[in-house]
Formats: C-alpha cells, structure tokens, sequence
C-alpha cells in the first residue's frame, strides 16, 4: 500500500470531506491537501501542516498519522491485529492505517487507502461497517452469525434524511447489517453503475467494540479506461494552483 486519503467531518452538516492524500515513496512521507479542504467553510488545518498548497515530507510517519497507530506494547495488540484480519508480522503503518481507518475519539478524522488494481485488474477494498450502534437488537445480533465469504450486498437508501448517497450493507435474507462508510459512498455508487460489485464478509469480531465488529471486502473490475477517486476533491490542491 502506496497511498491513503484523509476524510473529515464537517461537525455542522455531518458530511464527509477527503481533505488530503499521504503517500510514501522512496521511504519518505509525502502529504499535501486535496481540494476537498476547501469545501467546507469550518475545515481547519491538521496538525502544524498550516499551508494548503504546501507539499510536506518526512523521513518518518507524520505524529498526526502514527499517533492513530496502535502500539505494539498494548496488552489488546494482537486481538486488535485479528481484529483487523491481519498477521502480527504485518507492521507496516498505511496498511495498519488503511484498514483500521485511523479513527480516534477526539476528533472527526479518518483514513482510507487509495485502491491499487492486481495483476488481474481487480480492486478489493476493505472496510468496517458503520452506523452499528443505530442497528435494532435483532439485526445486530445477526451479524454474529455471518461467516467469512458470506455475500452481502449493497443497497441504496435514497431516502436516507443523514445521507442522500447511503448505501445500506444487506445479506441475502435482507438483514440490515450497517452501512457502508460514507466516504465510500458517491464513488461506489458510480462504480455499481459501471460494473458489478462482489460484496462479502471479511470477518466477524463478536467480542470487539461496535466499530470492528464486521470487516468487509469489495471486489470488482473497472471497465477500461474508467478510474477510482478521480474527482476534484481527490486532487491535490498543490497541483491545481500550479495548473490555474
């Protein structure tokens, strides 16, 4: 994993925002602001990164980053590790970030990684279903019974009041199982109009809080010549002022 885009929440309207990009190449750690930074009047700055338009390097993961990484040292490491469906040699701090979403409690930040095709062309993206908590006892429940490859599918809520681009996690018998994370949304949703989206359980974490509970993974090829996150909102702004 190269690349992961940083989403914010604007606290007024709830909406979702990608903000920035964070790269590393060469070993070395690149962010800069996307245009998604301007959208929202109430956005400020992350961490001492106060220029919009400035590229930021660092021989080291940014304290903004690496302090949403789990340390090692902490006695609930390795169930969070299986939590996240990974092995315990897997150390490597944007794929810990991709996965985890980086979320924290103290703030409306979070990461997501920037989907790279196989040598098949395939993407798989991974995610934890959200909106658990907004679940009744009897879906919630439900969920400890999915198995790892049970297929699920991908719903749209248009009369969502929170969020016209919902797209509700159902399984096969029509059990609500959460939602798919709204930063996701708009983008999947133009991929469904495009192609066919395979939609499975990952893996199921009875005994983790809400937010891990269920993993998932997407699966799908892009017709040629189509792009994931291809927006304005992804762009760097660095790019477009040089280009203005």
């Amino acid at each position: 994993m190269k690349s992961l885009f940083i989403a914010w929440q604007d606290p007024t309207t709830r909406l979702w925002y990608t903000v920035g990009r964070l790269t590393r190449e060469d070993a070395a750690y690149r962010f800069v602001y996307t245009q998604g930074a301007e959208a929202s009047p109430r956005f400020t700055r992350l961490g001492r990164m106060a220029d919009l338009n400035a590229e930021y390097f660092s021989k080291d993961l940014f304290p903004l980053f690496k302090n949403r990484l789990l340390h090692t040292s902490r006695p609930e490491y390795p169930k969070y590790i299986q939590w996240l469906n990974l092995k315990s040699k897997d150390n490597d701090p944007l794929l810990l970030l991709g996965r985890s979403g980086g979320k924290r409690a103290t703030d409306s930040l979070c990461v997501f990684p920037e989907p790279e095709p196989n040598a098949q062309g395939e993407y798989a993206i991974y995610f934890f279903s959200h909106g658990l908590r907004y679940l009744d006892p009897i879906n919630l429940q439900g969920i400890t019974r999915l198995q790892p490859g049970d297929t699920l599918r991908l719903k749209r809520e248009d009369h969502n009041q929170h969020d016209r681009f919902a797209l509700v996690l159902e399984t096969d018998e029509k059990l609500k199982v959460g939602y798919c994370p709204r930063y996701l949304n708009r983008e999947l949703r133009q991929v469904q109009k495009a192609t066919t989206i395979r939609l499975i359980v990952e893996k199921v974490n009875p005994e983790a809080p809400l937010h891990f509970r269920l993993l998932c993974r997407t699966n799908f090829h892009l017709p040629k010549d189509s792009t994931l996150f291809a927006s304005g909102e992804y762009q760097p702004l660095s790019a477009a002022l040089l280009a203005a």
